[in-house]
């Protein structure tokens, strides 16, 4: 480190060599976590990214990145180690969103957990007919279980629900006509839309109706001899409220069938529970839609089923056999592991309080105010007790989503814990939740970074305490440091 003003040559001769950080003490008590190659490739990168930053770096930073020979080989050190850590880590969801598409969507439960440790450990009969004992289907593990919970003809399952939507227009409509509300014509995350999903499988595009008001006239104005399908799509993230109409799905059902037409109904998060029973919003219901007479339903199933990610597609058994010989179908089937905790999970609804004792989703969305508040209160104590001056939490009520396109409308009472540090602003406090092991992800509100408690498990509080107090120490440190420049 050099006393007076700092030059940019200065702080590049002040780094250590690749072999000085890998000979010093720190390095080696690592090499023990890492192999030598990757440690050397780590540095190397680290290295460079520094070296980038102190060229590019305004004159007036360059002081920050004045650090004698210890404090870079620490730095260097810490930026390795943090490109060695694996790319998907798991983190506490401390948003209050449940279903958080960025975050991993449905969390299992414990019987899908070991159901895929049993089959990721063992062989399995996946494809194999253990009463014939030739090749059998894999689909028959959930199909029987989705047709009895729902009275569907028939059941089949691929990789997700754009994936079910696809395969079944592909197969239905090919080079014909798919007929829809336009105000259904959502775009959800990611960039999906309908009508880009509708081109890619060769069906095309009938728009009826406008934004906010679509009348049974339209629907019947537009049927012609190239109709294909009449499609029928959840708003999933949206809603449009005020001056609205639509045409309800036995409607459109009694419709098609005069006409000889299938209708097919993208219920997007999927549901096998009257949601109505917990106090929420009417969600329409797997069952409800199939009763209606339509001939295909498709939906998630990490959404409000909250199983692993798959697209499930149920109704009649000609048209779900038809899908399962299109050709797509090789490339959308899923895997053991899913199918797996898939049978999982939907063996909970033969009971729906068993379902939402150990669905996590359905847990986390049944939970009381009272239950999240005495969280809430028990994080904030250890908060406070521990962490370091400066620091502060208060709780107070808020409010939480469901998330993952479910329930746009739907806010759930919960209790969050504000968390505000002297002279650290908010961004600067999520950045360091961000960086934290394991990571933290919360939401902003007003300069306060605040943690909701809802999405945030018993066993988890103990480790957000300890988290905070983490972050707290090593920014009270920095800001000493910095002041000290």
């Amino acid at each position: 480190m050099v006393e007076g003003p700092v030059t940019r040559q200065d702080c590049l001769r002040a780094l250590p060599s690749v072999e000085e950080v890998l000979q010093s003490d720190l390095a080696m008590e690592r090499l023990e976590a890492a192999p030598r190659s990757e440690l050397l490739s780590a540095i190397r990168a680290a290295l460079s990214q520094i070296r980038e930053t102190i060229v590019q770096a305004k004159v007036e930073n360059l002081p920050a990145l004045n650090l004698n020979r210890s404090g870079w080989i620490q730095k260097i050190l810490d930026e390795s180690e943090r490109s060695l850590k694996p790319s998907l880590r798991a983190l506490i969801n401390a948003t209050g969103i449940i279903i958080h598409t960025n975050l991993g969507r449905s969390l299992l439960g414990e019987e899908a957990l070991r159901a895929i440790h049993e089959m990721a450990s063992r062989y399995s009969n996946l494809e194999f007919d253990l009463a014939a004992g030739r090749r059998g289907s894999r689909y028959v593990h959930v199909e029987g279980l989705l047709c009895r919970l729902t009275g569907a003809e028939a059941a089949t399952v691929v990789n997700n629900n754009a994936g079910a939507v696809l395969i079944a227009l592909n197969t239905l409509a090919k080079g014909m006509e798919v007929v829809v509300s336009r105000g259904e014509l959502v775009e959800i995350g990611g960039s999906f839309r309908m009508p880009d999903v509708m081109a890619q499988s060769g069906a095309h595009l009938v728009e009826v109706g406008t934004t906010n008001k679509t009348h049974l006239p339209d629907y019947e104005a537009a049927i012609g001899p190239e109709t294909g399908l009449l499609l029928k799509v959840h708003p999933s993230n949206f809603r449009i409220l005020g001056f609205t109409e639509d045409v309800p799905l036995d409607v459109i059902v009694a419709l098609g069938q005069r006409n000889g037409i299938p209708v097919m109904n993208d219920l997007g998060s999927g549901c096998l529970l009257d949601l109505s029973d917990l106090g929420m919003e009417p969600e329409p219901t797997v069952q409800q839609a199939l009763s209606s007479g339509v001939d295909l339903v498709a939906f998630s199933g990490d959404k409000l089923l909250g199983g692993p990610q798959a697209g499930l597609i149920l109704g009649k058994r000609e048209l779900v056999e038809r899908i399962r010989k299109n050709p797509l179908n090789r490339a959308l089937r899923i895997d053991k592991l899913t199918l797996a905790a898939l049978e999982a999970t939907l063996r909970m609804y033969w009971d729906p309080s068993i379902a939402l004792q150990r669905i996590p989703t359905l847990q986390m969305m049944a939970t009381s105010d009272k239950r999240v508040r005495q969280r809430a209160r028990r994080l904030a104590r250890r908060i406070n007790k521990e962490a370091p001056r400066g620091l502060r939490a208060q709780i107070r009520p808020d409010l939480s989503r469901v998330g993952g396109g479910s329930l746009p409308l739907l806010q759930l009472p919960t209790w969050v814990v504000g968390i505000q540090m002297e002279d650290v602003s908010a961004v600067r406090l999520n950045r360091a939740f961000r960086e934290a092991t394991p990571p933290v992800i919360v939401r902003i509100q007003k300069e306060e970074v605040l943690l909701d408690l809802r999405t945030v498990r018993d066993d988890e509080v103990s480790v957000l305490a300890r988290i905070v107090g983490e972050v707290g120490s090593a920014l009270l440190a920095s800001l000493s440091t910095e002041a000290s420049n």
